[in-house]
């Protein structure tokens, strides 16, 4: 028997059934990978991006008051001040 005689069937029998399998089963993989987000995802994102939008507005608030009643609070060094304030 000649070595590609040999080789004939299990050749055959990988690109008939094997093959396919592998190829299907890798593009389910693949499709399933790249699903965009469920629902539920898409309104916990949305709940969290409403909550940074208020945050952000409460920040820009608070640093406008203490642009008014402390102007030069950015330049301090809230650090050393606490330090001195427990000395």
């Amino acid at each position: 028997m000649d070595y590609w005689e040999f080789l004939f069937v299990p050749t055959v029998l990988f690109m008939v059934v094997v093959a396919p399998i592998w190829i299907v089963m890798h593009y389910r993989s693949v499709n399933r990978s790249s699903r965009s987000l469920n629902e539920e995802d898409r309104q916990r994102i949305e709940d969290m991006l409403v909550t940074v939008d208020r945050l952000t507005e409460r920040i820009a608030t608070l640093e406008s008051i203490l642009d008014d009643e402390q102007p030069d609070w950015r330049q301090q060094d809230g650090r050393g001040r606490r330090k001195e304030a427990s000395s």
